[in-house]
């Protein structure tokens, strides 16, 4: 498991996948080329993969993630340090928190 910040990235054996994953919507890339996995809202930071790949999620806001790298790849954040990913499929889970009445996504 690896996590940068509020961000797990968990990876999943393909035979582990359901099988409509690779259907899912794709998420496309920001103008920097990255694939966003989490956008801080207050600083505008965000949690991305750089290099080839794909990052499919499901809808809503608890929707599952799911981050293919083909070759391996890099999660780079303004504030952390950067992260090398090996080739392969992985989870990517938002850290949430409970405030009262309601379950959120935690706000970076």
């Amino acid at each position: 498991m690896y996590r940068q910040g509020d961000v797990l990235i968990v990876p999943v054996a393909e035979e582990a996948l359901l099988p409509n994953t690779e259907a899912l919507p794709r998420q496309p890339r920001d103008p920097r080329g990255r694939l966003v996995l989490a956008l801080g809202e207050v600083t505008g930071h965000a949690h991305a993969v750089v290099g080839p790949g794909t990052l499919v999620r499901e809808s809503g806001p608890f929707g599952v993630s799911y981050l293919h790298l083909p070759d391996g790849g890099r999660v780079v954040h303004e504030e952390h340090a950067a992260i090398p990913l090996p080739k392969g499929w992985y989870r990517v889970v938002r850290q949430r928190e409970y405030v009262p009445g309601a379950v959120r996504v935690v706000a970076d």
